[in-house]
Order: C-alpha cells, then sequence, then structure tokens
C-alpha cells in the first residue's frame, strides 16, 4: 500500500469518527501519528509492506471502531 494512500485513509476515517489524526513528530525512517490517544509508527517509504500497513489499522481499532477499515 502506499504511505500517502494509507495516510489519507485514516486520516478519512478519523474526520468521520470524531478524532483527530496529527503528526507528532518526524524521524529518520518513521513518523510517529496520533488518532485520539493513540500513537502509531509510519514508516517514510513510498511503499508500505502489506503486513506492516495491516497493523498500523489494527492498532487503531480502539479509537476508529473494530474492522473499519473493511468499509
Amino acid at each position: 500500500m502506499k504511505r500517502d494512500e494509507l495516510v489519507r485513509k485514516v486520516r478519512r476515517a478519523a474526520v468521520e469518527a470524531g478524532r483527530d489524526w496529527s503528526l507528532v513528530r518526524e524521524g529518520g525512517n518513521h513518523e510517529i501519528w496520533a488518532c485520539g490517544g493513540t500513537r502509531v509508527q509510519v514508516p517514510r517509504h513510498r511503499e508500505v509492506a502489506e503486513g506492516t500497513a495491516l497493523d498500523i489499522l489494527r492498532d487503531l481499532e480502539a479509537e476508529l471502531g473494530k474492522g473499519w477499515w473493511r468499509r
């Protein structure tokens, strides 16, 4: 999955859920993003491995609802 696509997908879901999706800090290889009280690391690569993208999406279930990315 493209990194920009992943960030856009989470941003749209966060807006629909009334949550804030914001960049906390940038590092050399990763960015730290926050959605409500949950923080996730997003790789700064153009392409994010499917397994990594799924892990990020699952980590955000507490904030955005179970299985939110399948809708």
